[in-house]
Protein backbone atom coordinates (compact mmCIF):
# COMPACT_ATOMS: atom_id res chain seq x y z
CA UNK A 1 0.00 0.00 0.00
CA UNK A 2 1.90 3.34 -0.87
CA UNK A 3 1.52 5.55 1.89
CA UNK A 4 1.23 8.77 0.60
CA UNK A 5 -1.37 11.39 -1.04
CA UNK A 6 -4.50 11.42 -2.30
CA UNK A 7 -5.88 11.09 -5.92
CA UNK A 8 -9.44 11.28 -6.46
CA UNK A 9 -11.57 11.27 -10.04
CA UNK A 10 -15.06 11.99 -10.85
CA UNK A 11 -17.24 12.03 -13.72
CA UNK A 12 -20.44 13.63 -13.91
CA UNK A 13 -22.66 14.90 -16.41
CA UNK A 14 -20.38 14.74 -19.36
CA UNK A 15 -17.46 16.62 -17.05
CA UNK A 16 -14.43 15.43 -15.21
CA UNK A 17 -12.78 16.38 -12.19
CA UNK A 18 -9.64 15.56 -10.84
CA UNK A 19 -8.38 16.45 -7.39
CA UNK A 20 -5.23 15.86 -5.02
CA UNK A 21 -3.57 17.17 -2.02
CA UNK A 22 -0.22 18.51 -1.73
CA UNK A 23 1.38 16.77 1.16
CA UNK A 24 4.73 15.39 0.40
CA UNK A 25 5.76 12.95 3.41
CA UNK A 26 9.05 10.89 4.00
CA UNK A 27 8.05 8.34 6.80
CA UNK A 28 6.11 10.27 9.79
CA UNK A 29 7.62 13.70 8.36
CA UNK A 30 5.90 16.24 6.29
CA UNK A 31 8.30 17.74 4.14
CA UNK A 32 6.06 20.19 1.93
CA UNK A 33 2.45 20.98 1.84
CA UNK A 34 1.94 22.18 -1.51
CA UNK A 35 2.76 19.82 -3.99
CA UNK A 36 1.17 19.20 -7.40
CA UNK A 37 0.47 15.35 -8.36
CA UNK A 38 -2.04 16.25 -11.40
CA UNK A 39 -1.17 16.95 -14.74
CA UNK A 40 -2.88 17.77 -17.61
CA UNK A 41 -1.35 15.82 -20.72
CA UNK A 42 -2.19 14.74 -24.10
CA UNK A 43 -3.72 18.29 -25.64
CA UNK A 44 -5.30 19.21 -21.89
CA UNK A 45 -7.99 16.45 -22.90
CA UNK A 46 -6.44 13.84 -19.99
CA UNK A 47 -5.93 14.41 -16.24
CA UNK A 48 -3.38 12.58 -14.82
CA UNK A 49 -2.64 11.78 -11.65
CA UNK A 50 -0.06 9.58 -8.77
CA UNK A 51 0.75 8.30 -5.37
CA UNK A 52 3.97 7.58 -4.48
CA UNK A 53 7.06 8.65 -5.47
CA UNK A 54 7.25 11.73 -7.06
CA UNK A 55 10.24 11.20 -9.43
CA UNK A 56 8.94 7.80 -10.65
CA UNK A 57 5.24 9.22 -10.67
CA UNK A 58 6.72 12.27 -12.92
CA UNK A 59 8.41 9.56 -14.78
CA UNK A 60 5.44 7.36 -15.46
CA UNK A 61 3.59 10.70 -16.46
CA UNK A 62 5.85 11.07 -19.03
CA UNK A 63 5.79 7.83 -20.58
CA UNK A 64 1.24 7.85 -20.21
CA UNK A 65 1.92 11.25 -22.57
CA UNK A 66 4.15 9.22 -24.73
CA UNK A 67 1.95 6.61 -25.36
CA UNK A 68 -0.92 8.93 -25.70
CA UNK A 69 0.95 10.88 -28.79
CA UNK A 70 1.49 7.57 -30.23
CA UNK A 71 -2.32 6.21 -29.95
CA UNK A 72 -3.84 9.41 -30.81
CA UNK A 73 -5.40 9.75 -27.26
CA UNK A 74 -6.68 6.79 -26.60
CA UNK A 75 -6.90 6.35 -23.35
CA UNK A 76 -7.33 2.86 -22.70
CA UNK A 77 -5.19 1.76 -25.29
CA UNK A 78 -2.27 4.27 -24.49
CA UNK A 79 -3.13 2.80 -20.33
CA UNK A 80 -2.91 -0.68 -21.45
CA UNK A 81 0.23 -0.17 -23.43
CA UNK A 82 1.80 1.57 -20.28
CA UNK A 83 0.73 -1.13 -17.69
CA UNK A 84 2.36 -3.64 -20.41
CA UNK A 85 6.00 -1.41 -20.54
CA UNK A 86 5.51 -0.95 -17.03
CA UNK A 87 5.43 -4.47 -16.24
CA UNK A 88 8.15 -6.05 -18.40
CA UNK A 89 11.00 -3.07 -18.51
CA UNK A 90 13.77 -3.95 -16.06
CA UNK A 91 13.69 0.01 -15.43
CA UNK A 92 10.22 0.65 -15.10
CA UNK A 93 9.64 -1.88 -12.93
CA UNK A 94 11.33 -0.48 -10.12
CA UNK A 95 9.25 2.62 -10.15
CA UNK A 96 7.01 2.91 -7.09
CA UNK A 97 4.02 4.95 -7.87
CA UNK A 98 0.48 4.65 -8.80
CA UNK A 99 -1.01 6.04 -12.13
CA UNK A 100 -5.24 7.96 -12.13
CA UNK A 101 -6.08 8.48 -15.33
CA UNK A 102 -9.17 10.32 -17.01
CA UNK A 103 -10.85 11.60 -19.64
CA UNK A 104 -14.10 12.72 -20.32
CA UNK A 105 -15.52 9.20 -20.83
CA UNK A 106 -12.77 6.91 -18.72
CA UNK A 107 -11.39 6.97 -15.52
CA UNK A 108 -8.32 4.36 -15.24
CA UNK A 109 -6.16 3.05 -12.32
CA UNK A 110 -2.94 1.76 -13.55
CA UNK A 111 -0.21 -0.17 -11.67
CA UNK A 112 3.19 -1.69 -12.12
CA UNK A 113 1.95 -5.06 -12.01
CA UNK A 114 -0.03 -4.56 -15.08
CA UNK A 115 -3.52 -4.05 -13.93
CA UNK A 116 -5.29 -1.40 -15.90
CA UNK A 117 -8.91 -0.89 -14.11
CA UNK A 118 -11.51 0.81 -14.67
CA UNK A 119 -14.19 1.44 -12.16
CA UNK A 120 -17.57 0.10 -12.25
CA UNK A 121 -19.04 3.60 -11.43
CA UNK A 122 -17.40 6.67 -12.57
CA UNK A 123 -15.37 7.06 -9.38
CA UNK A 124 -12.03 6.31 -8.01
CA UNK A 125 -9.22 7.24 -5.76
CA UNK A 126 -5.49 5.97 -5.01
CA UNK A 127 -3.10 6.71 -2.53
CA UNK A 128 -3.41 6.03 1.45
CA UNK A 129 -6.70 8.57 1.96
CA UNK A 130 -8.07 6.89 -1.48
CA UNK A 131 -10.40 4.71 0.37
CA UNK A 132 -11.86 7.55 2.34
CA UNK A 133 -12.23 9.75 -0.59
CA UNK A 134 -13.66 6.69 -2.61
CA UNK A 135 -16.26 6.24 -0.19
CA UNK A 136 -16.96 9.94 0.47
CA UNK A 137 -17.10 10.48 -3.64
CA UNK A 138 -19.51 7.09 -3.91
CA UNK A 139 -22.06 8.86 -1.36
CA UNK A 140 -22.24 12.25 -2.68
CA UNK A 141 -22.38 11.06 -6.90
CA UNK A 142 -25.32 8.98 -5.78
CA UNK A 143 -27.23 10.87 -3.09
CA UNK A 144 -26.82 14.59 -4.65
CA UNK A 145 -26.81 16.39 -7.55
CA UNK A 146 -23.50 18.14 -7.01
CA UNK A 147 -21.38 18.46 -10.21
CA UNK A 148 -17.73 16.21 -10.64
CA UNK A 149 -15.71 19.31 -9.85
CA UNK A 150 -17.50 19.64 -5.87
CA UNK A 151 -17.63 15.85 -5.30
CA UNK A 152 -14.06 16.00 -5.72
CA UNK A 153 -12.86 18.76 -3.51
CA UNK A 154 -15.54 17.86 -0.82
CA UNK A 155 -14.29 13.44 -0.95
CA UNK A 156 -10.42 14.86 -0.88
CA UNK A 157 -11.76 17.17 2.76
CA UNK A 158 -12.90 14.39 4.27
CA UNK A 159 -10.10 12.57 3.56
CA UNK A 160 -7.84 14.81 4.39
CA UNK A 161 -9.79 14.87 7.83
CA UNK A 162 -8.94 11.36 8.04
CA UNK A 163 -5.71 10.18 6.83
CA UNK A 164 -2.71 11.53 8.19
CA UNK A 165 -0.74 11.01 4.91
CA UNK A 166 -3.68 13.45 3.03
CA UNK A 167 -3.34 16.95 3.64
CA UNK A 168 -6.25 20.09 3.08
CA UNK A 169 -4.10 21.83 0.13
CA UNK A 170 -6.04 20.47 -2.79
CA UNK A 171 -5.48 20.87 -6.26
CA UNK A 172 -8.24 20.07 -8.33
CA UNK A 173 -8.55 20.46 -12.01
CA UNK A 174 -11.70 19.55 -15.18
CA UNK A 175 -11.58 19.04 -18.35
Amino acid sequence: MIKSTTVIAVLKNGKAAMACDGQVTMNETVLKGGARKIRRIYQDRVLAGFAGSGADGLTLLERLEEKLNYYSGNLPRAAIELAKSWRTDKVLRQLDALLLAMDKEHILIISGRGDVVEPDEPVAAIGSGGNFALAAAKALWRETDKEAEDIARISLQIASEICIYTNSNMTVETI
